[in-house]
């Protein structure tokens, strides 16, 4: 058993391996399965440690599953022996490098370039070739590589060894020179850097993302001396621990090799051969499959293109190097003349396909158990006949449920029967045996009969996402002449950014009001942005334009206190109708059993922190003895799924039956084919009802659902019809809810006063998001993207066939899925026959609502298992559909669709870590309506992840908010606009549940030694000198030991003082220009520091603006002062902080705090130490 995994090169074929793949050698192995190339590559990585490998494929899919596999084996055998849990990155222990070298994803010729992600592997993969005699420890490189990858040439090795730069800690460098240097190696400048290939400079700080790094690198500068280098998260902005050293390499391939060629005079480009050691050896995996797929890039190439080089000159190349190559096939190969010998073994490596055919699912449970169970037979069959048998799990529960079916079959007696069984923890996607070996390989996908699920190959780099607030106004959104709405001053038009003339020279945000009378001009505010918190975009309630607030008069107060009255009525109903579902009696699940655990354990992916927080608050909820009511909000592919299924088995432990509700068809059945995936494992009956079943198929499911035999029940809106009856119903689980119509949705109404519901949605509608930010329904977001999941790059384009043609090719070279979208279904077969002549190689099939089920049925389980190419369809594919392998969505007409369906289709793609592309077709000379207009703008703008929140308010925007709670409500919803009311009716809810609301700091100060943009500054109430009058009753008594805090330090009395003293020179307190230049990023500060609560976390905002941008300019250090001034006086009912010369005046309850009668006095004569004073003054209240 050691010998069969461990040490392959013992076994006598393979051992003879070195000596037959001598110099120019040429060995054909035929008659291996597929399943078994990744142990025969790991194999011959054991035989020859020293020597390079380089693997060939047919393409992008298979050389995942070829990646993920050898990885595995070569992991396994780092184990030495028993149970072995691989690293959490996917890389092996043992110490040879694997290295994933994948093809451009655009064609040599396009405008477009590849993406970095692809580049940075490519360039990886090169910079580690380039690097031979590393240490002595690590073996020679193992490179996996597809065939189209080999043919696109790139940067020859001198052009790559001098775009290589290594940088330490301590060297003298010019910053300027460095940035001009990596602009040169293709870097882009960008005001903050989160993606791979940008820099930023600021002031003293460099931050660059460099292609072969796992995170960007921070380097700070004292003059032109580099004094610390680290790394930084992308998403926080934050540093992570520090480095000594870091080597910079091109942030390009094909964009350098472009501009290379129109510069002329530089060497020609290279190719992957130009890496490779004379006595590397070559593995090409089916070698007439790679000829053809060769053969079909090669036609899309214009002949002459200098960045291409075809697949027999690259063998020819390699054999003249003396390069040896070996050919595994699981058919004959052609015997060729010359050094090329073949293995006439026989079938060496044979699939276990024909032990359980897994292409095609189980028809029914009873099937699925039986196959399992001769499987297990046969298992203990072979372990009998003395063959080592190794099984993979992806995971510990995987494993757990295996023993426990193991001994339910009765198969653990006598003792020592699973003597020769090794149990491995490591992602295998098929089985195969090899009876020269001595050796079966089972895997979890034939052991539980499901579709193989692929692990995700981790890229190198975490994709930062920026997830803030929805209701925070984004600068870089807001466009000249969009309506905003001012805390204090109501609604106005935007009218730009400026710095107005005899100010401080800082920028405003300018909003213009409605004049006081008709005629004059226009009043603008300016609103620094130190103040941009308080200004949000307006949305009505309808489309029609609101009128502007003037800036003198009592209107916009009186129209608050009007809309906050109204408020606090609609909060009131909100949480009857809400008390009233709480004290409905409901069923308390209990804890999570054993099998919960086991089952969550078998979950492949790693769970998000958003995602699990989800799954916690929703069992929770169930385990509450009152009906659960939670919405989890997330976008397009971030796991929403996973929540319903892991709540959905909870329900089921417990003895409850489950209801799924999807929108659409199809989305059911793909509902249905996820749930019973996941839950292969276990005695879960799930079956679906809709028209995809015949009316006696649907009979039957109705009788077993009412008789108990049906656990999970997946459907359409047929699950709400009266014929359907429930023995146990225990959760209703709705996916998309505002697809369904009034009628189901009064119908799910009632539902939610009975059983536990758990709600799906991406792009929450109107009032959806509504109740969801008010906190009157139960939410659970899940904002954060899974492991490297990338944005779909969103194209909008004239209608152009070449396009099309070259967008389905693209995808069909990495073998990808394509969905064309045209939503009239009367075109739809000659759209088909359309593209079936533009792409003649391409499987097309043709899907609409319209159809039977069982043929619609047909269409879409061919597109799901990959018999089809091109799914042309209307947009019943909108909602859910989850298919990895399809990555480009063409949309044509795209200006007939809303957003939030816009949304939606995109996110049918992108869904898995390739680069996915959403193509809007618009027609060639169309005038579109503004209204369409603004829709293609904002599906191209939000194309970050995570975007969904963003979306529906956009659609909001220009749609209107329309009837959120009644027509009643849409007068205030227009007079305060959108986000404000949200505010308004949150801190209501709140109020009325007597649940503290967020303090917000409110105190006004003013103080005349520090300069800020008074624009905003409301007018101070008219101080009454103390030495007037004498000290009345409503003023507040401070006893003389607080002063004494004020006066510390003083060689006498303060007003003595106070005499002789200079004056005190004014300082600014802000954010300079030059310390923080873009004004997005300064936006961003400013609101940071706005939000800010608690000294900790000014401290914590501190630490970062020290890191991100250097050291603290004086403004910045005083600005933080400031605001912990006005948090200290919050936290003592301060509400008016104001100095005049040496008095500070402080406000309580509306009357002034007075020491021996009289204001107290400050001594300190610079800005920062006054500060200070006043900061002990509050602190010692």
């Amino acid at each position: 058993m050691t010998n069969c995994v461990l040490h392959p090169a013992d076994h006598t074929v393979i051992a003879d391996w070195p000596r037959q793949l001598r110099e120019g050698a040429v060995v054909g192995w035929p008659q291996v399965a597929p399943a078994g190339f990744p142990w025969l590559t790991a194999a011959l990585a054991r035989a020859c440690p020293e020597r390079v490998i380089l693997v060939v494929v047919d393409g992008l899919k298979t050389q995942d599953l070829f990646y993920q596999d050898v990885c595995s084996w070569l992991t396994v055998a780092a184990g030495i022996g028993g149970d072995h849990v691989p690293p959490a990155d996917g890389q092996p222990v043992w110490p040879r490098p694997v290295l994933f070298y994948p093809e451009w994803e655009v064609l040599p010729h396009e405008a477009r370039l590849p993406h970095a992600d692809v580049i940075s592997e490519r360039l990886t993969a090169l910079v580690e070739l380039s690097q031979p005699g590393g240490p002595p420890s690590r073996g020679a490189p193992l490179l996996v590589a597809s065939v189209a990858a080999l043919m696109q040439k790139t940067l020859a090795p001198a052009r790559l060894k001098s775009g290589l730069r290594r940088l330490e800690k301590g060297e003298a460098l010019d910053p300027l020179d460095l940035v001009e240097w990596l602009e040169s190696q293709g870097y882009e400048p960008e005001a903050k850097v989160t993606q791979k290939g940008e820099l930023a400079l600021r002031g003293g700080i460099l931050d660059v993302f460099p292609l072969t790094s796992p995170w960007p690198v921070r380097l700070e500068f004292f003059g032109n001396e580099l004094e610390s280098l680290r790394y930084f998260d992308p998403a926080t902005q934050i540093s992570r621990e520090p480095v000594e050293r870091v080597t910079l390499g091109p942030a390009g391939e094909l964009g350098l090799l472009k501009q290379a060629l129109l510069r002329g005079g530089e060497a020609p480009p290279g190719t992957l051969l130009d890496y490779l050691p004379s006595d590397a050896i070559l593995i090409a995996c089916e070698p007439a499959r790679l000829r053809q797929q060769a053969g079909d890039y090669g036609r899309q190439i214009p002949s002459g293109d200098p960045f291409f080089a075809g697949w027999e000159e690259f063998l020819a190349g390699g054999q003249q190097r003396g390069m040896a190559r070996l050919e595994l096939a699981e058919e004959s190969l052609p015997v060729a003349g010359g050094d090329h010998s073949q293995n006439d073994l026989g079938p060496v490596v044979q699939s276990l396909e024909a032990f359980c055919a897994l292409d095609t699912p189980a028809p029914a449970a009873v099937v699925a158990e039986r196959r399992q169970e001769e499987l297990f037979n046969q298992i203990h069959r072979w372990l009998r006949q003395g063959q080592a048998v190794m099984v993979f799990f992806n995971s510990e529960g995987e494993r757990q449920r295996f023993d426990e079916i193991w001994r339910e079959l009765g198969l653990a007696a006598p003792e020592g029967a699973r003597e020769g069984l090794t149990v491995c923890l490591s992602p295998l996607s098929r089985g195969f045996s090899c009876e020269a070996a001595r050796l079966v390989v089972v895997t979890d996908a034939e052991i539980f009969g499901r579709y193989k699920i692929q692990r995700p190959r981790r890229l190198k780099s975490p994709h930062a996402q920026a997830v803030r607030s929805v209701l925070d106004l984004d600068f870089a959104e807001l466009e000249p002449g969009d309506f905003v709405v001012h805390l204090q001053y109501g609604i106005g038009r935007y009218a730009g950014l400026q710095c107005p003339a005899g100010g401080d020279g800082r920028e405003c945000l300018v909003i213009e009001y409605a004049p006081a009378r008709e005629g004059e001009t226009a009043p603008r505010l300016h609103v620094p942005l130190s103040e941009a918190h308080l200004v949000s975009k307006y949305i009505g309630a309808g489309r029609a334009a609101p009128p502007l607030n003037k800036l003198s008069g009592a209107r916009w107060a009186k129209t608050k206190a009007q809309t906050e009255a109204a408020v606090m009525d609609v909060a009131a109903d909100l949480l009857r109708i809400q008390a009233a579902r709480a004290s409905q009696p409901g069923h308390a699940c209990g804890l999570d059993t054993p099998w919960q655990r086991e089952f969550e354990s078998a979950f492949i992916y790693e769970e998000t922190p958003d995602q699990q927080r989800a799954i916690e608050a929703a069992k929770r909820d169930m385990e509450q003895p009152k009906p659960m009511d939670r919405l989890v909000c997330g976008d397009v592919g971030f796991g929403k799924t996973e929540v319903a299924i892991r709540a959905a088995f909870k329900a089921v432990m417990d003895g409850r039956q489950v209801a799924v509700l999807a929108p659409t068809t199809v989305l059911a059945q793909q509902h249905y084919n996820t749930f019973r995936e996941r839950m292969a494992d276990y005695p879960v009956k799930v079956e679906v009802l809709s028209r995809f079943r015949s009316p006696r198929q649907q009979g039957q499911v109705l009788r077993l659902l009412a008789a108990g035999g049906v656990d999970i029940v997946v459907g359409t809106h047929r699950l709400l019809q009266k014929d359907v009856a429930f023995k146990e119903l225990g959760l209703v689980i709705v996916d998309e809810e505002q697809r369904f119509g009034v009628r189901h949705k009064e119908r799910l109404k009632q539902l939610r006063h009975l059983v536990d519901v758990l709600t799906l949605t991406a792009t929450p509608i109107p009032r959806t998001l509504h109740l969801a930010l008010m906190g009157v329904r139960d939410l659970s977001t899940i904002e954060t993207p899974p492991q490297d999941r990338l944005p779909v790059e969103t194209i909008v384009a004239p209608f152009d066939e070449r396009l099309i043609r070259d967008a389905i090719q693209r995808e069909l070279n990495r073998q990808g899925q394509v969905y064309y979208l045209h939503n009239r279904i009367q075109d739809l077969d000659a759209v088909a026959a359309r593209l079936k002549t533009l792409v003649p190689s391409a499987r097309i099939v043709v899907g609409h609502g319209r159809m039977k089920g069982d043929r619609l049925e047909k269409v879409m389980t061919r597109f799901v298992n990959g018999e089809a190419d091109v799914l042309v369809s209307t947009s019943i594919i909108e909602n859910g559909l989850d298919i990895p392998n399809a990555n480009t969505i063409i949309i044509n007409h795209a200006h007939r669709f809303g957003l939030s369906d816009l949304y939606q289709l995109r996110g049918r793609v992108g869904r898995y870590k390739n680069q996915a592309y959403a193509w809007l077709l618009i027609p060639r000379h169309a005038a579109l309506l503004a209204d369409a207009r603004k829709r293609i703008s904002a599906i191209r703008q939000y194309s970050t992840l995570g975007s969904g929140f963003k979306i529906a308010l956009r659609d909001l925007e220009i749609r209107g908010a329309g009837n959120l709670l009644g027509t009643e409500q849409s007068g205030h919803i227009n007079a305060v606009g959108f986000d404000l009311y949200c505010q308004l009716l949150k801190q209501s809810v709140a109020r009325l549940k007597g649940e503290p609301v967020k303090p917000r700091v409110e105190t006004q100060v003013h103080l005349d030694f520090i300069l800020l943009n008074a624009a905003l500054a409301p007018q101070a109430p008219a101080a009454k000198p103390a030495r007037q009058r004498a000290p009345q009753e409503p003023d507040i008594q401070v006893p003389r030991e607080v002063a004494v805090y004020a006066e510390a330090g003083g060689a006498g009395p303060a007003e003595a003082a106070a005499l002789d003293a200079p004056p005190v020179t004014p300082a600014a307190a802000h954010l300079p220009v030059h310390y923080i230049g873009e004004p997005a990023l300064r936006v961003e500060a400013y609101r940071k520091l706005a939000q800010a609560t608690m000294a900790e976390e000014l401290e914590k905002l501190q630490n970062e603006w020290r890191d991100r941008f250097g050291p603290l300019p004086e403004a910045a250090e005083l600005l933080l002062l400031l605001q912990e001034i006005k948090i200290l006086a919050d936290r003592r009912q301060v509400t008016w902080v104001e100095t005049k010369g040496d008095r500070l005046m402080l406000k309580r309850q509306g009357d002034y705090l007075l020491v021996d009668g009289r204001f107290p006095r400050l001594e300190k004569r610079t800005a920062r130490a006054r500060l200070k004073e006043i900061k002990r003054f509050l602190t010692a209240l």
